[in-house]
């Protein structure tokens, strides 16, 4: 059938290179922004001779009352963040060692704890490593996926805390110059992220290979836990961030915007840093974290499938590294584009804001497109098998190639229609803000509808994806355009991570009494930001339902069934069941925010009402208390939807055994992804609508404002509403259809064995 171009030797270095390339790249970002001082400096003359010191004095530059408010509101922000997160990672820590055991003991039992080589799962003719082997490895990857989820999350939120404050100081320079600050730092996170996921992979890869030898379908599928280690943790730094945020937000709003009439980050309001300190834990570390996961489960997927063809029978190395290598030149693309926003093109203006980061999508898409062209001409034999629910399908490498592209392609669709309906921009937003003339109630049911409506094209979007994929490589085509559509990573990533750092700055701005052209600016960079966050997890739940498709598919292979069958009694009940989760879920999440919200808004009011001075502002809030709050209601609260998520498959697969599984598998992946895209859009929907009228740019905008109007308050209402199910429900449902997918590929060999208890009784 051929052989690829290039050879193992150069794949070999072509992954790590790459990989510390993008390290390397992440952090000359983070040196730039760290060339903004967080304490007043002298300014030196021009060249020319002439010192710009009586612009600096109007802008505030050289204020330094100014600069060191803004020093420890950073730094309390930090500290907050750090101090959850740590909190936070104690319990998931318990979690990730009782789970580690766990997979040691189901994987283990299947052969009975037994040392002894096995037939092969997929050629009986073969001999592999033991249950045991697989038992050890699987865990050991578990926990190095778990590690790495934690790593990539905890080092976004610093870097976010990092930049918060100098994106605000950069902002008396320019909407350009703050612009840059927030994009490089956001930069940071999505490099360091994209790099260091696949270098621990491609690690691990080769440490197992020591062991595993010429068993690359036992190494494979060893492999998985990877996936499960990082969607596990990225379940709670999800939901657990997405809690917190939105506690110290609503109670910040009800009371402070709604009641008291302050503007949204005003001093005097006591949630205002818990508020600040979410978006870095939910928005950042959560986000880090989901993407992360998606990025190891879809490499995952494809990994296990690769190994069962003609790449992993044949031992072709290159072949099999095809899901890596597509990373590897992700990266490289992902730094060129990054350069068209922060080096070659300079934003003068607000309004080139939101195009140049629209931008950064079409570029990385275009030059990703020639990309994968050119590795899958190199990297790939003409032609090759694929594996296909038993037989061996063959495939050509133009055919790969075109499967990866529709997801790319399929990803930027989502992410344009993803904007169209949460950016003020454009209409459905605007007649959301023109709704709130009549109430909040009316604000709420054009918000509902169009977050349904906005279901519509994403779906199709991601149905043609997986038609022509199936068609043309079959499972493995849509774990690659599942790959295809995170290939950009690290460019989605910078521009999600954007948003909620210039949120921050405009919160430091406002706190530390800084001019309203500042405000102005910053709030600009914030818009921007909420429609490329809704992009964000636009992009996230579109390769979710590609990801988790192909992990049902490797799922299905691996516990031998042959057909699902939704008409058999055992495969429906799972299906109905399935599609019931999600609600369930989102369900446990809302009301989590619900009750953290309503302690937030007791202490917010306690305090305006009993702190003398507080709202003269002649006295200080007590911050840690809602801090403290927020905290302890995220801890507590994460812990029952996790545990819904993490143990239905195992209680499922034991007692109901794999078909009813797969049935639960295929229900919650249909429900689960129409539930996000249609939560998160409502609520980005909201909040644009509510800053719309906030800003009152148009003639239209400013006939529904100013701040304070009954419009205005309808649509801070609106926007309290949807702040739960964009940032907490919405995002943390994507996780929810892939973990429980990759959970039970990991524990398909005990389900297949042992499971099925109940029907076996009866």
């Amino acid at each position: 059938m051929g052989e690829a171009i290039l050879s193992d030797l150069v794949t070999e270095i072509v992954i790590p290179v790459c990989a510390f390339v993008g390290i390397l790249f992440s952090l000359v970002q983070w040196v730039l922004v760290s060339k903004v001082k967080l304490s007043p400096q002298r300014h030196a003359p021009e060249k020319n001779g002439y010192n710009d010191y009586l612009i600096e004095e109007e802008e505030g530059l050289n204020d330094h009352n100014v600069v060191q408010r803004c020093a420890e509101i950073q730094n309390a922000i930090s500290e907050g963040a750090t101090s959850f997160l740590f909190t936070e990672y104690k319990f998931v820590g318990i979690f990730m060692a009782a789970f580690a055991i766990l997979i040691f003991l189901f994987l283990g039992s299947v052969e009975g704890f037994s040392r002894k080589s096995q037939p092969c799962t997929y050629n009986k003719d073969k001999m592999c490593k033991s249950a045991l082997a697989n038992a050890i490895f699987s865990t050991v990857s578990f926990l190095l996926g778990a590690i790495t989820s934690v790593v990539s999350g905890f080092l976004g939120m610093k870097i976010a805390t990092y930049a918060n404050a100098r994106t605000t100081l950069e902002a008396r320079k320019g909407v350009g110059k703050a612009f840059i600050t927030a994009f490089r730092s956001g930069a940071v996170m999505g490099f360091l992220l994209a790099a260091n996921g696949l270098l621990v992979l491609y690690i691990a890869i080769n440490l197992f290979k020591l062991y595993y030898g010429d068993d690359w379908e036992g190494l494979f599928e060893a492999i998985t836990g990877y996936g499960l280690g990082g969607s596990s943790m990225a379940l709670f730094g999800r939901v657990g961030g997405g809690i917190y945020t939105k506690a110290a937000d609503v109670g910040a709003d009800l009371v402070g915007k709604v009641e008291r009439n302050i503007p949204e980050d005003d001093p005097r309001n006591p949630a205002v840093i818990a508020d600040n300190v979410g978006d870095n834990v939910g928005d950042i570390a959560g986000m880090g974290s989901d993407l992360f996961g998606s990025y190891a489960e879809s490499s995952c997927a494809a990994l296990v499938v690769a190994s069962i063809s003609s790449f992993g029978i044949n031992h072709d190395l290159t072949g099999m590294c095809y899901p890596l290598l597509i990373s590897s030149v992700g990266i490289l693309v992902c730094l060129i584009t990054t350069l068209f926003a922060t080096d070659f093109f300079e934003i003068k203006a607000v309004k080139e804001i939101e195009p140049a980061l629209k931008k950064q999508l079409i570029i990385s898409t275009v030059l990703m497109t020639a990309g994968i062209a050119l590795i899958s001409w190199l990297a790939l034999p003409s032609s090759f098998t694929i594996f296909n629910f038993g037989t061996q399908k063959v495939v050509k490498n133009w055919e790969l190639f075109f499967c990866v592209a529709i997801g790319l392609w399929a990803g930027l669709v989502i992410g344009f229609v993803t904007e169209y309906y949460t950016s003020n921009a454009y209409s459905p937003v605007q007649d959301v803000a023109d709704s709130c003339r009549t109430g909040a109630a009316t604000n709420v049911i054009f918000g509902l509808a169009l977050g349904y409506k906005s279901v519509i094209i994403p779906i199709f979007a991601i149905a043609i994806s997986i038609f022509v994929s199936f068609s043309l490589a079959a499972m493995y085509g849509i774990a690659v355009a599942a790959l295809g559509m995170l290939s950009t990573i690290a460019t989605g990533l910078a521009i999600d991570a954007y948003g909620p750092i210039s949120d921050n700055a405009g919160g430091i701005a406002e706190m530390a009494g800084m001019s309203h052209r500042i405000r102005e600016r910053t709030d600009a960079l914030d818009a921007a930001g909420n429609t490329t966050a809704a992009i964000g997890k636009g992009f996230a739940i579109g390769s979710a339902a590609l990801v988790s498709l192909a992990l049902f598919g490797a799922f299905v292979s691996r516990a031998a069934i042959s057909t699902v069958d939704v008409l058999t009694p055992k495969v429906f009940i799972g299906l109905i069941v399935g599609a019931m989760l999600p609600y369930w879920f989102s369900a446990m999440t809302m009301k989590s925010v619900g009750s953290a919200a309503l302690k937030m808004v007791e202490e917010v009011r306690r305090q305006f009402n009993t702190i003398p001075g507080l709202m003269e502002g002649t006295a200080k809030p007590d911050y840690a208390t809602c801090v403290k709050i927020s905290t302890d209601a995220s801890i507590k609260e994460m812990i029952p939807p996790g545990a819904l998520v993490m143990l239905t498959p195992l209680i499922v697969g034991t007692l109901f055994g794999v078909e009813t599984l797969s049935g639960v598998l295929a229900g919650s992946l249909v429900s689960g992804v129409q539930i996000a895209i249609s939560a998160s859009n409502t609520g980005g929907a909201w909040d644009n609508a509510k800053k719309y009228i906030e800003a009152g740019v148009s003639d239209h905008a400013k006939s529904l404002g100013p701040k304070g109007s009954d419009p205005h308050k309808a649509a801070v209402i609106g926007d309290t509403i949807g702040d739960p199910l964009k940032d907490t429900s919405g995002p943390s449902l994507n996780i929810l259809i892939k973990l429980m997918a990759v959970e039970s590929l990991v524990f398909a060999p005990f389900f297949a064995r042992h499971g099925g208890l109940l029907f076996k009784l009866f």
